[in-house]
């Protein structure tokens, strides 16, 4: 096959990926503008007359506003905490190098491999007995928990990534081992620390077993519950619910956009060894 040829398979592959990913949004985008008089006719794909009714009516009819502030809340302080706690694991294991470290690491490694439905009663039951349920204090603790291995993960090939030399040097200054991680090490892993973040963050905006378990009203629900119990009894909003969907979507789309390098950077820096 010539290299012309190539390309061009290249290409058409490449082409139909990004196809096969975008369409979906793209039919909701669609969908969102269509009056409810169009949603069941097709052709014409794109709407003959559009209008913003659904997005208006997605927040004068439902407290979207709320909904949209508890998930970021949410999402927000599961980032936090998530960062915090694995940055101090990722530079204790990868930096101080304790004894029997790999060890340990497997052992939180292997709580990502547990599937929610296999959790979730029992930590349903914790939640109720302590108080907890249909707070929003509940999902970050458990959003904490099952983000926590990957952000270790991510964080320990990283701060492996660092020259050793840094430490050592450091070391020498008189530096605590505290002082070399939030003075030297932090600001270095910048890249990987945001791109933990983005990562974090998307897991816990769109998570919905644990929201839809935990939470019973407006006080804690979050985005991908309240859009599941758009549909009612006799009728099924699909329009509302594709522009709750690109509302919500929409922003986490452009914040991967824009800071898409810095996250390519932090996923990959622990792939270079130095």
């Amino acid at each position: 096959m010539s290299d012309g040829a190539k390309r061009l398979l290249n290409g058409f592959i490449l082409l139909a990926v990004i196809l096969w990913s975008v369409a979906p949004f793209v039919w909701q985008v669609i969908t969102s503008f269509k009056p409810s008089t169009e949603l069941a006719t097709l052709p014409p794909l794109l709407p003959t007359h559009p209008t913003l009714e659904n997005y208006m009516s997605v927040f004068s009819d439902r407290p979207f506003g709320r909904i949209i502030l508890n998930s970021l809340v949410v999402a927000s302080f599961t980032t936090i905490f998530s960062l915090l706690t694995g940055s101090l694991a990722g530079f204790a294991l990868s930096v101080l190098r304790p004894r029997g470290g790999y060890i340990f690491l497997g052992f939180v490694l292997t709580v990502s491999m547990f599937p929610p439905i296999s959790t979730v009663s029992p930590l349903y039951i914790i939640m109720r007995e302590l108080g907890l349920r249909d707070t929003l204090f509940a999902l970050v603790v458990t959003y904490t928990t099952f983000s926590l291995p990957l952000t270790i993960w991510i964080l320990t090939n990283f701060f492996r990534s660092i020259p050793r030399e840094l430490y050592l040097s450091a070391r020498v200054d008189g530096c605590s081992n505290f002082q070399i991680f939030y003075r030297i090490f932090l600001p270095v892993a910048g890249p990987g620390l945001f791109a933990t973040a983005i990562l974090v963050f998307i897991f816990a905006w769109n998570e919905f077993l644990f929201a839809l378990t935990f939470t019973s009203t407006v006080r804690a629900r979050t985005v991908p519950v309240e859009i599941a119990l758009f549909p009612g009894v006799h009728e099924m909003p699909w329009a509302e619910i594709a522009a709750a969907s690109v509302i919500v979507t929409v922003p986490v789309v452009l914040l991967v956009f824009l800071f898409q390098k810095r996250i390519i950077e932090g996923l990959t820096a622990g792939a270079i060894k130095r």
